[in-house]
Order: C-alpha cells, then structure tokens, then sequence
C-alpha cells in the first residue's frame, strides 16, 4: 500500500489523503458513512458544496433533525483536524460553533441523538 502510495502523483496522493480524513471524521462524528474513491470523485467536482449535496442526496433524513450548514461545518472542521493530523496540509481550520437559534438538543451530535431514541425506545 505504501508503495502504492508513492507511485501516485503527489495530487492524487493528495486527494486519497483528504478522503481518508473525510472518513475519520465520519467515524468520529459517529456516522456510518463511508466515501470510496468513486463517490469522492463524484462528489470532489462540486467542489466545497460536495459535503452538502451528499448530505442532500443520500443522507436527506438527517436534515429533519440538523441544519446543513452545522453538519457540513462539524464534518469539515473534523476533516481537516484529521487532515492535519494525518501529516496532510489542511485548509484553513476554523471551528465551528452552534448557532445561536439552535436549542442544545438540536445541537447534539449524530451519535448521541441515536443513542437517545435507542433509550427512548428500550424505555416505550
């Protein structure tokens, strides 16, 4: 794989690396998403709206819970940390914060949101 790795030119090296920290971000947010060179490709061509128009197009059902702009800016201040810390260069890194109209329990994550209907479930 390593070997792989340094045959590729240095851009495609590059944008492998961007969609592994994309996946590390996923996993750490606790989505089960997983971006495989195809739909990376795919998605890469609409440039910093990919994020969204996945989100739009194959995860619509988590948008009657969250806003787009929140998930898109936790998803790409996680990737680029990942990024950073995968040895790769990160584009600017700028935290992302809840909106000031979004209750606490809109703000929690995608896991913990899962976590609480699994509960609420057991519970019912």
């Amino acid at each position: 794989m390593t070997n792989a790795l340094l045959s590729q030119p240095a851009s495609t090296s590059a944008s492998e690396a961007r969609r592994h920290a994309y996946n590390a971000a996923f996993e750490e947010l606790g989505l089960t998403w997983h971006w495989d060179a195809a739909t990376y490709a795919r998605l890469q061509a609409h440039g910093r709206d990919g994020v969204r128009i996945y989100l739009e197009t194959e995860q619509a059902h988590l948008l009657r819970a969250y806003e787009a702009g929140f998930l898109v800016n936790a998803i790409e201040t996680i990737q680029q940390r990942c990024l950073g810390e995968m040895g790769g260069e990160p584009s600017r890194v700028i935290p992302f914060a809840r909106p000031a109209n979004m209750s606490a329990q809109t703000h929690a994550s995608p896991a913990s949101h899962a976590a609480h209907r699994s509960a609420s479930s057991a519970a019912g």
